[in-house]
């Protein structure tokens, strides 16, 4: 079953558990340094939003620790797709054509296989948001920046340092609005 299959599947387990007026709005596969798969679920009512963590079989996560790893980890491989190439690959492989047809600079063939090669990294959606995916776009990233010539400052890292507070942010807003108890002390 591909990922797409599994988040229908998980939606409509998930509203299983919506509450009356409440309605299920995202679904997302995470893999938390673990290895388990995980599947963060968010929930809206009005303004209001809660959220809930199923398993592979579909039932709710009481594990905080497993809770806030799942949300982190979501959070931080979005922040690495929305800002991998400057956040926009497209538009980069087509400024990287055009430099190589207008003035063909020593190296512009390296910079676009590396921009080619992180735009297939990152694929399309749906993905699982693991710590390998992470790896993988943040080395895919690196090869570019070294190809465009930035072999000393990293802003993809600078990005991704500034969002760790961020994913915290959102892994707190997760346990904060969870929409069962979770186990204590784990």
């Amino acid at each position: 079953m591909g990922v797409a299959e599994e988040l229908t599947r998980i939606a409509a387990a998930a509203a299983a558990h919506a509450a009356p007026g409440e309605s299920v709005t995202g679904v997302v596969a995470a893999e938390p340094a673990s290895g388990e798969r995980v599947y963060l679920c968010s929930f809206e009512r009005g303004e209001e939003r809660s959220w809930l963590a199923l398993d592979e079989s579909a039932a709710p996560v009481a594990n905080p620790s497993l809770v806030r790893e799942a949300a982190s980890i979501t959070a931080l491989c979005e922040v690495a797709e929305e800002t991998a190439g400057g956040g926009n690959l497209e538009e980069l492989r087509a400024q990287l054509v055009r430099l190589r047809l207008t003035e063909a600079p020593l190296g512009i063939e390296e910079a676009e296989a590396a921009a080619l090669q992180l735009e297939q990294v990152i694929g399309s959606p749906p993905r699982v948001a693991s710590v390998d995916y992470l790896d993988a776009v943040g080395a895919a990233v690196r090869r570019l920046e070294q190809a465009l010539g930035e072999t000393s400052h990293s802003p993809f890292a600078t990005a991704m340092q500034q969002a760790l507070g961020a994913a915290d942010g959102l892994a707190d807003d997760v346990v904060a609005h969870y929409k069962l108890s979770l186990q204590r002390g784990r």
